[in-house]
């Protein structure tokens, strides 16, 4: 029988990708084990309701496929399929679908400072391993953070970090690589018109080879 592929998940609006979000996934696949990282662009994140400023999905999606060209990482929109709103709700789905995969689920050390208050959030915790990946200027609050404090002593040792598919749950594990600063933010205030590029570009989803509309 084949082993279980390795895969890390990376959710966020990509709103643009850009190569932090690489640089932090290229990271992650060689400090994992990881077969490959699915970049999970979301329909919109529940907790950044009303952005004027966030492209649609489909340019959203186009920006994560370039921006993952020629590595290891498969951007989709499989929220849009799945009809599911909150994290935990398409954890649960995407391992029901995709039963055969071992998963992990990844995320800056900015998300672990408000992960308390995320929807279910200890659900995702009992779900699949985590790791938080350094991000600069977060580190300090992530550590005191009241999902640290829950965590407690299941907090994994960074040296452990391949081992992630033996773990039971919850387990955390930190790692630190050196961060590329960019952050979408910094990029669409650079570039303002960043998606009108994309705009008539047909995209086909990594994941479900789905055309995303």
């Amino acid at each position: 029988m084949s082993q279980p592929r390795r895969i890390g998940l990376l959710g966020g609006s990509f709103n643009p990708a850009h190569r932090g979000h690489r640089a932090i996934s290229l990271f992650a696949l060689k400090a994992l084990g990881l077969d490959e990282i699915w970049w999970l662009v979301t329909p919109g994140n529940p907790l950044k309701r009303g952005a004027s400023d966030m492209a649609s999905l489909p340019v959203r999606l186009a920006s994560a496929r370039k921006m993952a060209r020629r590595a290891r990482i498969r951007a989709t929109a499989i929220e849009t399929q799945l009809g599911t709103q909150y994290t935990a709700d398409t954890l649960e789905q995407v391992r029901a679908r995709y039963p055969k995969n071992d998963f992990i689920w990844i995320m800056g050390a900015d998300n672990l400072a408000g992960f308390h208050r995320w929807e279910r959030w200890r659900d995702i915790a009992q779900q699949m391993p985590i790791a938080v990946i350094a991000r600069p200027g977060y580190d300090g609050i992530a550590i005191t953070a009241p999902a640290m404090a829950w965590f407690g002593h299941r907090v994994r040792p960074r040296d452990q970090a391949r081992n992630w598919t033996r773990w039971s749950m919850p387990a955390l594990v930190l790692l630190r690589f050196c961060p590329d600063p960019r952050s979408a933010t910094a990029l669409r205030r650079a570039d303002p018109d960043w998606h009108h590029g994309l705009a008539d570009t047909l995209v086909r989803d990594h994941v479900t080879r789905q055309v995303v509309v």
